[in-house]
Parts: structure tokens; C-alpha cells; sequence
């Protein structure tokens, strides 16, 4: 009998002794709180762990456990292997001379009898440090941002474990665990922690803070429409293994800097109402982050407390300019609102109740009309 997701990872990471964990750019809390949970489950186990995340941390996420052990990027380099047949010549002495200012490293082999011909020297590369390779959250290997592109060979050579919970999910891991039914990745690792700890006990304080966090973000604290009988039963098993509920309550819900409440004060007056379609929309530009000093993570949350309040909405949209790109959040307001279908009219992902989508190099300026003009048409599809 074939071996299901879950039982085929399970295998993978009791195999394994170098593991790497990355999850997408925008790091919000499913992912951060599913990344540290699986980083400190398998530093349990005694894994050789690195866990990377391509992004600065939202602030007031600051408070999870073991942030600081996350990385911003992770090597792949493989060794340069240089490789001698000493089949008719043997070696006297092996070192090396080098010459940085010439930018150049020389290998002195000195035979013991004889002499080496060009012909008995070749070359190869080493394999690659990590065994296996987990990403979480992330519905295609391109929101991995700067911890995918350059480095694909690291992820067609190493088993590739895809843990995640967006119907838009490219299936692009030799494991493919997507749990569609799953409000979050942190509730479909409950499942993978209960498997791995028939041994010893994994599940700690710390462990639940973070499993509870990604639950508590993506279900908007249990008020979206994607909240389910599981994830309550999940959080409330999370919350008697010690998870800091109120903690993560506070610092998530209840407390602000002055810049991200400029901030957000900015995109309130940009709201703007499409009476026919049903949406509300607002946006942020670069210059309003200067001005008020708030670094791009502050935005975060204010789709979900604020803008889906609206009433007499379907949905809740927020354009937002970042570094390199123009930043699209959709929120579902109404029962039976797909936003995941709108994020997909600009190649971006997520499931019904939260979606996101960016593009690469635009501005307000140059695409705020057409992304509306497009919104505008899908709505009367």
C-alpha cells in the first residue's frame, strides 16, 4: 500500500540528518509560527536544522520563540573537488600558494617519483549539504523569493517536502502534503508533531505558541469564514500544552506603534467604495511609509481589523508599493466569496477567505487603474 503524505515525511525526516525549512516572502503568521514550531520540533530530534525566511519579520511578531535562530538566506554551495589519479605516480607532498593579488589559488603536488600528466587530473562538485528541503506555506517555489531563484539545482537534487493548505498550491515537491480542509500550515503540523513524537514527547510551550499563532493569523482569530470545528479543537489542544494564547492576543490585536497607527490612519483616508461590485479598496504608497516612518511589515493586520468591517461588502482589497513591487491583500468579507479567484487575475494565490498577489516592478501609478478596471470586470462575470 502506498504511503500517505504525512507518513511519507514522517520517513523523510527520521532519514535525514541535514534538513533546510523555508517559507514565502511576506512572512506572515502561519508561516513564521509553522517554520519555528517544525525548526524547534526537529532540533528535538537532533537535526542538523536551518531555517531560512527571505524577509524582515513583522514587528509585532517579535515575540515567537527562537526568532533569532531564523536565517535571511542559507549556502548551497557545493565543494569543488579535485581529483588526482595516483595510479602510476605517487604523491610526495600536497599544498597550496596563494596570490590575492593576482586572484589566483595554486595546488602544488609534488610527486614522489615521475611526474602527473594534465590527463590524470579531472573535476567535479560535491553534493549539496542539506538531505532534505521543507518548504511550508508557500504555494509555488517563486514565493520563496531570493531563497529560490539561483539556487534551483539545490531543489531538483534534494527531496523536496511541500507542506501546505492553498487550493493554489503547484504540487511542485516530490511529498506533496496539501491539506486543502486545513485553516493553516500550523494546524497541519499538529499532525506531523502527534507522528514524530510516539517516542518522546515534542509538543512544549514554546512549540504551541507558535503552532497557535499561525492558527490564530489565518483564522483572524477565529472570526473568518474558514474557521473550522478542527481548528478549534486543534487550538484548544494547543492552549492545554501550554500555548501562550493571550500573549499572542496582545501583541497581534492590542498593540500598535505610533507608525504603524500613522500608518494605518493613512489608509483609511484612502478608502475608497465600488457600490456595484460590492468592494472596498484603499492603498499605501511608498512615500506614505517615508512619511510616516513604518517599515513595509506594519501593514500587516490592517486588511483583517479594519477594512473588512466594512458592511455590505463582499470583499476588502489593499494596494500597497514596496521595495520592487506593487503588493495586492484581498480579504472575503461575504459567505461565498472566492478573493482567491481575483488574486489569480494577477498570477497570485491563496485560498477563499485570503489571497495576495504581487507585481514585479509596478507602481500605483502605472497599474492602480488597470487593477481595478480588471477587479471591475471579473465582478460582473
Amino acid at each position: 500500500m502506498e504511503l500517505t503524505p504525512k507518513q511519507q515525511t514522517v520517513e523523510q525526516i527520521k532519514a535525514a540528518k541535514k534538513i533546510l525549512i523555508l517559507t514565502h516572502l511576506n512572512p506572515d503568521g502561519d508561516a513564521l509560527g509553522s517554520i519555528l514550531a517544525l525548526y524547534l520540533i526537529l532540533k528535538k530530534l537532533d537535526k542538523e536544522v536551518t531555517a531560512a525566511v527571505p524577509e524582515t519579520v513583522p514587528m509585532a511578531l517579535n515575540f515567537l520563540p527562537s526568532l533569532a535562530d531564523l536565517s535571511r538566506d542559507f549556502s548551497s554551495t557545493k565543494d569543488f573537488i579535485i581529483t588526482v589519479d595516483t595510479s602510476k605516480t605517487k604523491v610526495d607532498r600536497l599544498g597550496y600558494k596563494h596570490y590575492p593579488e593576482e586572484n589566483k589559488l595554486n595546488i602544488v603536488i609534488t610527486p614522489l617519483g615521475g611526474s602527473f600528466d594534465p590527463k590524470d587530473v579531472s573535476f567535479s562538485f560535491g553534493s549539496f549539504k542539506f538531505d532534505l528541503l521543507i518548504v511550508l506555506d508557500s504555494p509555488d517555489l517563486e514565493r520563496l523569493g531570493p531563497l529560490y531563484e539561483g539556487q534551483n539545482a539545490l531543489f531538483y537534487e534534494t527531496t523536496v517536502v511541500n507542506i501546505d493548505h492553498h487550493a493554489g498550491n503547484d504540487f511542485f515537491g516530490k511529498i506533496n502534503w496539501v491539506d486543502l480542509t486545513a485553516t493553516s500550515t500550523s494546524e497541519i503540523l499538529v499532525s506531523l508533531i502527534e507522528s514524530l513524537a510516539r517516542e518522546k514527547p515534542l509538543l512544549d510551550e514554546d512549540i504551541a505558541t507558535a503552532l497557535l499563532t499561525g492558527i490564530i493569523t489565518d483564522t483572524g482569530s477565529f472570526q473568518n469564514a474558514n474557521t473550522t470545528p478542527k481548528s478549534l479543537t486543534v487550538a484548544a489542544q494547543l492552549v492545554a500544552a501550554g500555548g501562550r494564547q493571550q500573549e499572542i492576543i496582545r501583541h497581534i490585536f492590542k498593540t500598535k506603534p505610533l507608525t504603524t497607527l500613522k500608518l494605518w490612519g493613512r489608509i483609511l483616508e484612502n478608502v475608497k467604495e465600488e457600490k456595484d461590485q460590492r468592494f472596498i479598496w484603499s492603498k499605501i504608497s511608498r512615500k506614505d511609509f517615508e512619511e510616516t516612518g513604518a517599515k513595509e511589515s506594519e501593514i500587516s493586520g490592517v486588511i483583517d481589523e479594519l477594512l473588512k468591517n466594512a458592511p455590505e461588502i463582499d470583499f476588502a482589497l489593499l494596494l500597497s508599493e514596496r521595495k520592487d513591487y506593487l503588493h495586492g491583500s484581498l480579504r472575503a468579507v461575504a459567505p461565498g466569496v472566492d478573493v482567491q479567484k481575483i488574486a489569480r487575475l494577477f498570477s497570485g494565490g491563496g485560498h477563499e477567505a485570503a489571497a495576495a498577489f504581487q507585481i514585479p516592478g509596478a507602481n500605483l501609478e502605472n497599474r492602480e487603474a488597470e487593477i481595478l478596471e480588471k477587479i471591475r470586470e471579473h465582478q460582473h462575470t
